[in-house]
């Protein structure tokens, strides 16, 4: 790839990570961009930086507007390693640099590298920077998702750059969403933008709609999003926006994702009439062995959906451990406005179903109590048992769902 241009003389000059497929557990079949961004004025700017990994093509495509040297501010929006690591390589080669970072960027950036050499500004929320022709404003955004996070606002060409906030995880040559739309589908792109939120700012949606409250005090126009992963929104930056306060009040459709994992096929076997039992109270279901699927995408399902159910076979009295982990994956991300419940096989002992149960109070998630546990593999009265146990599960799911029907 090459600089491209977004706005009269602002310019994409990131990289494009075709092969990632694991993200920091995170699955990334569709690859992922790391997007920096110049500002050519009478003080050019240059606004993040890359992986480490990336250094070199970043390099090429700001030599390819203009000597990396001229660079006169670098604003760090954050500091996760996918965005900082390549700051040495640009550091050594415009050293007189100034650059822009909150203050915990800051005492997050002396753990990558020796900043008593740079020149550090620290920034907060209201402070901007005229670069010429153009005023930058900085954001703040504390856990969104780090704690030294920030956002830049360029008035003048009513551009946001969101560093990870409205991103996604797509490796494509469309560098804008109505590219995107062109040659895939806008269907893609909006999976895209719900698995980025439900594996990374699912726990954040609070704080979420805060700073888009904030934004919208400040009377901020905006015409273009560019974020730090993904498509660059200029057909569609309200779309988003709108997308982001929805998930943010916890939107979910009308549905259950039963995910599970299985040791003998027992548990397995019960997710069969659970289903049916589910799609005949006229609810729609998504079943998902985790052992054959990413943990990210079993998020997301979850996270699509109201309801969901935990299938475990019990292992020495305990949960499975696939299911154990995705919990504690789950419980870390806190879901909010979701209604779930558990089931499985056991041999002797049980207790997988019971510690799943604790794990959702844990959660402070809304439970269908009590849960099915099936002795071995489930005879003809347990199938019956199974289908009545999912249809008696959406009943509920249906009810706790017309609490959210306006969101």
């Amino acid at each position: 790839m090459k600089a491209v241009e977004l706005k009269n003389g602002v310019y994409w000059v990131g990289a494009i990570d075709w092969a990632v497929r694991d993200f920091h557990g995170y699955a990334t079949p569709r690859g992922t961009t790391y997007n920096n961004y110049l500002i050519m004025d009478d003080e050019i700017t240059l606004v993040d930086t890359v992986k480490h990994d990336f250094s070199e093509v970043t390099i090429k495509n700001i030599s390819s507007v203009v000597d990396p040297s001229k660079i006169k501010n670098i604003v760090v929006n954050h500091i996760e390693n996918d965005h900082v690591t390549s700051l040495d390589d640009i550091m050594a080669l415009t050293p007189n640099a100034t650059i822009y970072i909150t203050e915990k960027g800051k005492k997050g950036l002396a753990r990558f590298f020796d900043i008593s050499r740079w020149d550090i500004r620290v920034v907060k929320t209201g402070d901007t920077l005229t670069i010429g022709k153009r005023t930058l404003l900085f954001l703040e955004t504390p856990m969104l998702h780090w704690p030294d996070s920030m956002m830049t606002y360029v008035r003048e060409e009513k551009l946001l750059f969101s560093q990870d906030g409205f991103g996604q995880h797509i490796a494509s040559s469309a560098r804008f969403d109505d590219q995107l739309i062109t040659c895939e589908s806008m269907s893609e792109l909006d999976d895209a933008v719900i698995d980025y939120y439900a594996n990374i700012l699912m726990p954040f949606g609070q704080i979420i709609k805060n700073k888009i409250g904030d934004i919208q005090k400040l009377g901020l126009e905006i015409e273009m999003i560019a974020p730090d992963h993904g498509i660059i929104w200029r057909s569609h930056p309200q779309k988003v926006l709108n997308e982001y306060l929805a998930l943010a009040n916890g939107r979910a459709h009308l549905s259950v994702a039963v995910i599970y994992d299985t040791m003998w096929h027992s548990t397995e076997a019960m997710t069969l009439p659970i289903l049916q039992g589910i799609q005949d109270e006229g609810v729609d279901c998504k079943v998902i062995k985790l052992r054959a699927t990413p943990m990210s995408v079993a998020i997301k399902e979850l996270w699509k959906s109201r309801g969901c159910l935990i299938g475990t076979p019990t292992l020495n009295n305990i949960m499975y451990p696939t299911v154990a982990e995705f919990l504690t994956h789950v419980r870390g991300l806190r879901p909010k406005n979701r209604i779930v419940g558990a089931f499985g096989s056991y041999g002797w002992g049980g207790g997988a179903v019971r510690d799943a149960y604790e794990e959702f109070k844990k959660m402070g998630l809304e439970t269908v109590e009590p849960g099915l546990q099936i002795l071995y593999k489930p005879s003809r009265e347990d199938e019956t048992t199974c289908y009545e146990f999912g249809k008696e599960f959406a009943r509920r799911v249906k009810e706790y769902h017309t609490k959210f029907e306006s969101v």
